[in-house]
This record gives C-alpha cells, sequence and structure tokens, in this order.
C-alpha cells in the first residue's frame, strides 16, 4: 500500500462531534502543534512521532475498533497505522495534515483486513463451529462507561458498514465530507448522501438521545 499522496489529503481544518465516554461534545479536529510535528516527522525527529502517535492513537483506536469490532484486529491494524507513517514520514508535504493522512491508511487497511477475513470465513465455512468463551467485555462494552454510551455505540455497531464510517469519519472524528470524501475514494455528493442515511437511522435508534448534530440532515 502506498502512502496517499500530498493532493489527496490537504484539507482545511473541520469541527466534529466526537464521541467520549458518557458525554458526545464538540471538538477541534486539527491540533495546534500539528504542523511543528509534520516538520519533524519530514526530518526523522523520534519526538514528532511520539507526539502524534500520542495524539492520534485513541481516535484511531476507537475508529478501526468500530469499523472491525474486534479489539485484537483494532490494536494489530493501529499497531500497522503507524508503522506506515514511520515508513513514509521524510515523504510528507510540508502542507501535510496528519489526521486525514492517518485515517485514509487506516481504512486502506481496514478494506484488506475485511477481504482477508472474508477469504477465511469462506474457507473456514465447512468446518465445525466452535463455540469460544467470553473472556471479557466486548469491544463495544470496552468503549462504553454507561448505558447511554453502549445505546450510542451499539447504535453505530447497527449501521450497515458503508454508513458507520461515514458517520465516525464525520460525526465523531470531526472531518468534513470532502475530506472523507478523499479517504475513501468517493465522490462528495456519495458522502453527503450516506451521512444523511446514517443520521437519519441513528436518529431513528437513538431518539431524543441522539446529538443534535444528528437529528438534523
Amino acid at each position: 500500500m502506498r502512502a496517499p499522496r500530498d493532493e489527496e489529503i490537504r484539507a482545511q481544518p473541520s469541527r466534529g462531534w466526537r464521541v467520549t465516554p458518557c458525554v458526545v461534545e464538540r471538538s477541534t479536529a486539527v491540533n495546534a502543534d500539528e504542523r511543528t510535528w509534520v516538520d519533524g516527522l519530514r526530518r526523522g525527529d523520534a519526538t514528532a512521532f511520539d507526539a502524534a502517535f500520542a495524539a492520534y492513537r485513541r481516535r484511531l483506536y476507537g475508529y478501526l475498533v468500530r469499523m472491525t469490532r474486534r479489539r485484537d484486529a483494532a490494536e494489530d491494524l493501529l499497531q500497522e497505522t503507524f508503522l506506515r507513517l514511520a515508513q513514509h514520514a521524510r515523504r510528507l508535504d510540508g502542507e501535510t495534515r496528519l489526521a486525514p493522512w492517518l485515517f485514509t491508511i487506516a481504512h486502506r487497511l481496514v478494506v484488506s483486513w475485511a477481504r482477508a477475513q472474508a477469504v477465511r470465513d469462506q474457507l473456514a465455512g465447512d468446518l465445525p463451529r466452535r463455540e469460544v468463551a467470553n473472556a471479557g467485555r466486548s469491544p463495544l462494552e470496552a468503549l462504553a462507561d454507561s448505558e447511554t454510551q453502549l445505546a450510542l455505540e451499539r447504535a453505530f455497531a447497527a449501521l450497515a458498514p458503508p454508513y458507520r464510517e461515514v458517520a465516525l469519519l464525520v460525526g465523531v472524528e470531526g472531518l468534513q465530507p470532502a475530506e472523507v470524501a478523499q479517504i475513501l475514494g468517493q465522490r462528495p455528493e456519495a458522502i453527503r448522501q450516506r451521512l444523511a442515511r446514517a443520521r437519519s437511522q441513528l436518529a431513528e435508534m437513538l431518539g431524543d438521545h441522539a446529538p443534535a448534530a444528528w437529528r438534523t440532515p
């Protein structure tokens, strides 16, 4: 997988709704130190990499675990995402925005993982199924620490993957639809249509508990 071209990831700062335990709050998607980190990454500065990792690790993990619904897969893909950053850091453009760049890599890794998972499931289709003991909380339960938050996580999980991904990237991560269109390789109009559909379904499932931004098209 190649790193995204610079023209694929440039965009203006945006704002969006971010899901956190117990609450959904308005957040800024761009860290004020990001430009310094990009300059450091281009020089091979390990401190800049550590700063970017600390800033984006939880956001990327939340996206990955909600898309794969598996902690082990999310952890592996998170590690691979930052490995790609380390590999391509010196080739970043000075105007690169890290959030769209990293989510582009994460999205492509999720797509590859899903395809491989489908092949594994097909090959294993004729094998006898084993019951797997519940070793702990589910990924959704691990992300939530209240009934309200758990209901929100379940609503996300109930969305079809294309709608879930757009809802996560726009509604949770605060990216603009135009940025998400670049990340997913789709037309902006297609992203807006998916977002409207996702908002409608979330509002129907959550009722009055749906964030205000998701109750309006």
